[in-house]
């Protein structure tokens, strides 16, 4: 659910740039920290290799629903926050065929036979969450089902439905579900914002869930005994491995030194390495407990000191102003019968379409500003209506121009008046604005 909700909300346009660095990040990153912190624990921490390796599969993954959460209140630039999202959506897969790995009885003999069966899975996931995001979209768009609020709950099964199959067919069901949901999330879906804010929900349940697991899996008196092996190999992890794996994965890549910087820092772990950590203590594994407490006190007081001080090192590193989002969130209801779709958006705080009156719009033929929500009060607005912040439009499209009359709202939310002379998708209004004096 966490995946689904961290898919479902992330931008294509931004992540695309980014996946290069984000699957290095995902597979050699990985390696690396695994590595890192498995030595770390071993010479440092006393702890067997066994031992040293699981912690080091365990938290070598940064949390997705932390990362999600903490993206939500610092305005980092779009090339950051896609790595950060696509990092800790991938990274969770390739994990934990290594815990499972390392949880197996026996060592691993022969490890080019996991790394293929790694990225045999990995591949088999990705065909299969792609695939059924596909076909999920495809069915959302041309099926009206009877009420609007089943549209989130047929999203979330989809999405479900995408990771059962990863697992049955071998694959990795975690990068099923979170490809399939993002394919589904960059979609043009009825009720899209409606949808989000339950996945939203969901994910914040299963949050909730997860940390009364583990606080009924852990045992306070325990915990003392393993914390400052804990505190020495997340020291370990934070400042040497974590780095270590930014600087490695992002060789081949010309990144600003402040930009390896923040992404070091920025490795946040959550509940998911914590019940990561309960796959050895289920396979009966020798010293799992002790891997069990280690992890869970290095998660909490790690997070608690990455997590508040992750927006001030992005301001000192001068990463913390990005661009604040100009795109409408558009929510759009089919009309089977009509042929046609209700198109509704509010104007944000940071929408160039205050200002604009409604016949500047320029909407396609076939799409109409019907109704404005303003203050409490509704009317049928004029060509002369001027548009302002806080305004909620209600526009009606014909099926051929709906995609046509979405795209001009962007642009000109993005571009104001402009957008009537640089295009309907805003693109070159940013390049104008961007070579244009500023």
């Amino acid at each position: 659910m966490i995946l689904a909700e961290g898919g479902l909300g992330t931008k294509w346009k931004e992540i695309k740039p980014a996946l290069p660095r984000a699957a290095a990040l995902s597979t050699v990153g990985v390696a690396v920290s695994v590595g890192v912190t498995a030595a770390g624990a071993h010479y440092l921490a006393g702890l067997e290799w066994r031992q040293a390796l699981l912690i080091g599969a365990v938290v070598s993954s940064t949390d997705a629903a932390a990362v999600f959460s903490v993206l939500r209140s610092v305005r980092l630039p779009g090339r950051l926050t896609g790595v950060l999202e696509a990092e800790s959506g991938f990274n969770d897969a390739p994990v934990v065929i290594l815990v499972v790995a390392f949880s197996t009885a026996g060592p691993v003999e022969h490890w080019y036979l996991l790394l293929a069966d790694i990225a045999l899975e990995l591949a088999i996931g990705a065909a299969i969450g792609l695939a059924i995001g596909w076909l999920g979209a495809y069915g959302m768009r041309h099926v009206a089902l009877p009420a609007s609020g089943l549209y989130p709950i047929a999203v979330m099964a989809i999405a479900v439905s995408a990771y059962a199959a990863g697992a049955l067919a071998h694959g990795s069901g975690f990068l099923a579900v979170y490809l399939a949901a993002m394919v589904l999330g960059n979609a043009k879906l009825p009720h899209a914002p409606a949808t989000r804010g339950f996945a939203e929900g969901l994910g914040w349940i299963g949050q909730i869930g997860m940390f009364v697991l583990l606080g009924l899996l852990a045992t306070p008196h325990k915990l003392l005994g393993d914390v400052v092996p804990a505190l020495i190999i997340g020291l370990i992890l934070t400042v040497v491995a974590r780095p270590v794996s930014v600087l490695t994965s992002l060789l081949p890549f010309r990144v600003p030194w402040q930009e390896k910087a923040l992404l070091s820092w920025a490795g946040l772990r959550g509940a998911v390495p914590i019940v990561l950590a309960t796959i050895p203590m289920v396979n009966d594994v020798p010293g799992s407990e002790t891997v069990f407490n280690i992890v869970f006190v290095l998660v909490v007081v790690y997070t608690f000191v990455q997590t508040p001080t992750l927006p001030w090192l992005a301001r000192r590193l001068r990463l913390g102003e990005g661009e604040e989002a100009a795109d409408l969130g558009i929510e759009s209801a089919p009309l089977e019968r009509l042929r046609g779709h209700l198109l509704s958006t509010s104007i944000g705080p940071s929408s160039r379409m205050h200002g604009v009156e409604v016949g500047e719009l320029r909407m396609p033929k076939g799409a109409a500003v019907t109704l404005v929500v303003r203050d409490g009060s509704s009317f049928v607005p004029s060509p002369s209506t001027v548009l302002r912040h806080g305004d909620e439009l209600l526009v009606v499209a014909t099926d051929p121009v709906r995609d046509t009359a979405e795209r001009r709202l962007q642009a000109v939310s993005r571009g104001g008046k402009l957008a009537g002379w640089l295009g309907t998708d805003g693109a070159a209004g940013r390049r104008v604005r961007r070579h244009g004096g500023r």
